[in-house]
């Protein structure tokens, strides 16, 4: 065998522990992930494991009929321009091998396997809030450090595009500190507003109509941006395609003398409107 990883656990009876260890890797998922709830990015099903969705273009015409003129022609046909943007779900899979001997927990195996699926699926819709209008943060300080006037130039740019939906926001955790000493006070610290402990702990505030939440997975490998800094994007910037959600399955492996123990997602994120969101970067490096 090319991967001889194997866990020792008695799991001799292994029907038994698909429903608790499945439950386990679900939990942990979901509570260490900011975008598989959909509160941050929507989540469309796409059970063929492609989502096509269209961005209609602004510039649509509108006819306008006064009360002036009821008998007028009939309202000119529009056919708007769109872009079919299509996501096609990525796998991420975990697997490990439980054998039948020692004493360790299967429940345990399954957290471990679903916070790491987790976890790659958050550093890659990184890769696509990279993808998101690029905007340099103010240096004016010589720092290159995010403040709220950071925030307020991403929020306008944002909505002189037109957009007037919620935002949302992730920042980078090194930049977390320096948001917080601007701001001046710990008075947005916390929130009971949202279901997964990711959500929960990671969020930190209302500032300037951003729901904001700090993340370790903001770096340049994953962004594919050299510093970035904070991604203030609405929800209809991108969209995810969920074919199936984080799931569990448990075989038997004879020729291991245990089981197979493997943590799956079909899932992909999408870039629908690059202007709805904007990536901020600290071009002085600091």
């Amino acid at each position: 065998m090319a991967n001889e990883n194997y866990i020792n656990a008695m799991v001799t009876n292994y029907d038994a522990t698909v429903l608790p260890v499945k439950s386990a890797t679900i939990f942990a998922a979901h509570e260490n992930s900011l975008f598989l709830g959909g509160e941050l990015i929507p989540v469309v099903n796409a059970p063929n494991g492609i989502l096509q969705v269209p961005e209609i273009a602004k510039d649509v015409d509108v006819d306008v009929i006064t009360g002036a003129a009821p008998g007028s022609a009939d309202i000119e046909t529009e056919l708007p321009t769109f872009t079919k943007n299509t996501i096609q779900a990525d796998l991420f899979a975990a697997r490990s091998v439980v054998r039948d001997l020692g004493a360790i927990d299967p429940t345990e195996v399954g957290r471990a396997l679903g916070m790491a699926v987790a976890a790659k699926f958050d550093a890659q819709v990184m890769n696509v809030l990279g993808d998101l209008t690029a905007i340099e943060a103010d240096d004016t300080a010589g720092k290159g450090v995010l403040t709220v006037s950071d925030i307020a130039d991403a929020v306008a740019a944002i909505r002189g595009s037109g957009d007037t939906s919620p935002l949302m926001g992730v920042i980078a955790h090194t930049e977390y500190a320096s948001l917080m000493n601007d701001i001046g006070s710990t008075a947005f610290a916390g929130g009971d507003l949202f279901q997964g402990q990711a959500l929960r702990s990671g969020f930190f505030g209302n500032i300037l109509g951003v729901q904001l939440f700090v993340t370790s997975y903001m770096t340049d490998a994953n962004t594919g941006v050299t510093n970035p800094m904070a991604a203030i994007f609405s929800k209809d910037a991108m969209r995810i395609a969920m074919q199936k959600n984080v799931d569990l399955e448990i075989a038997r492996r004879a020729a291991a003398v245990g089981n197979d123990v493997v943590a799956s997602l079909h899932a992909k994120c999408g870039l629908i409107d690059a202007a709805r969101g904007r990536i901020l970067i600290n071009a002085a490096g600091a």
